[in-house]
């Protein structure tokens, strides 16, 4: 009975252990992992840069004063819109004493010189009128005698501009700084009290305001020397500003820079664009703004996404692996296009019907055969 029993356990055991070996198999037999598969499908494609930069004014003007002084009065603030010949300040004049006392000198003299000649004047004339000296002669004489009293008139008028800056007090005077053009006032970088220095020949003089038309504006921007290539003159350009949210401004490329600026050892270009500003928008000089440029585009073309590609080792030409039956796979070389990033262009090696393995992310990087062999060598 006991050996009866003892058989039967012996049995048992034998069996679960073929069981066992049996199931150990089948399971290793099968793929560790299952992957799935996306077929090509027919797109529109965009390929796309972004040019970052900012939104400017296309002119701005400087407003700079005739004379030296000391910035008396400002009548503007900044923002404020303005009209050409629009006061925006007043400068008190502080004379140069050397110059001042050479125009004293001046008037002077002209005095001088004028009371000399009325009495010649006066005299030859008293003359002129008993027949005594010739018509040519009083001529000459009055001539004289008009030159003097004009003479004096420059003389004193150059010392009233050297004193106070103006001949006359005209609303046209130096010492009135008005606004050149229509527009808004961006900045006034000096304050009451300052000294300002008139702008000539050899100096570009201190700068009273800067006026802009903010209806005006341009996108400027860089980039890379990879696209420029690709760029041409009168390309649509889509603005975002990150001042602005959930809204694009549309633009035309007006400008691409014949000379390229090394920075960060990358070579970019500079690009302007004019930016079409609607009447319910108020776009400040200096928002920051990306450019969106359409470089290139393809209608209706057949593609993948981009995550599907494999490239090769050697070669680095684009390969996917197609399925040729249950969880099997084959290579398949294939010639690429254009990519929004996203999905990317077949232009040959796949069809609608495809099913193209898609990786994934968390299986451990497979040892190809080539690395086999060079790891058995080793």
């Amino acid at each position: 009975m006991k050996k009866i029993l003892k058989y039967v356990i012996l049995g048992i055991l034998i069996l679960g252990a073929l069981w066992a070996a049996a199931w150990f198999v089948q399971t290793n037999s099968k793929s560790a992992i299952t992957y799935e598969t996306k077929s090509p499908f027919i797109s529109d494609l965009e390929q796309k840069t972004v040019a970052t930069g900012k939104v400017v004014p296309e002119d701005e003007i400087e407003i700079k004063p005739q004379i030296s002084g000391i910035l008396e009065k400002i009548y503007m603030n900044e923002g404020a819109e303005v009209k050409a010949g629009d006061l925006i300040a007043t400068i008190k004049v502080v004379p140069n004493e050397q110059a001042l006392n050479q125009a004293q000198g001046r008037v002077r003299n002209a005095e001088i010189a004028l009371a000399n000649s009325k009495i010649e004047f006066d005299r030859n004339k008293k003359l002129f009128d008993k027949g005594v000296i010739s018509n040519q002669a009083y001529n000459n004489l009055k001539l004289q005698y008009d030159q003097a009293v004009q003479e004096l008139e420059n003389a004193r008028a150059d010392y009233q501009i050297i004193r106070r800056g103006s001949a006359g007090g005209s609303s046209s005077a130096n010492t009135n700084i008005r606004a050149t053009v229509d527009g808004t006032i961006l900045e006034i970088p000096v304050e009451e009290g300052d000294q300002v220095i008139q702008s000539n020949n050899f100096n570009d003089g201190t700068t009273i305001a800067t006026i802009a038309d903010l209806g005006k504006m341009i996108f400027e921007g860089q980039v890379d020397e990879g696209e420029v290539g690709k760029l041409q003159l009168g390309m649509p350009l889509e603005i975002s500003l990150g001042a602005i949210e959930d809204k694009k401004f549309d633009a035309k490329l007006r400008f691409i820079a014949p000379k390229g600026i090394e920075e960060a050892g990358a070579v970019q270009f500079k690009i302007e664009g004019d930016v079409n500003i609607e009447d319910d928008f108020m776009i400040r000089a200096g928002y920051s703004a990306n450019a969106s440029l359409v470089l290139e585009r393809r209608d209706s073309v057949l593609v993948i996404p981009e995550a599907l590609l494999q490239f090769d080792k050697k070669t680095d030409d684009p390969y996917v692996e197609v399925a040729v039956g249950d969880q099997k796979f084959e290579r398949r070389d294939i010639e690429i296009g254009i990519s929004d990033g996203v999905n990317v262009e077949v232009l040959s090696g796949l069809a609608e019907s495809d099913k193209v393995k898609v990786w994934n992310k968390t299986e451990p990087i497979k040892i190809g055969e080539d690395d086999e062999e060079e790891n058995s060598i080793d």
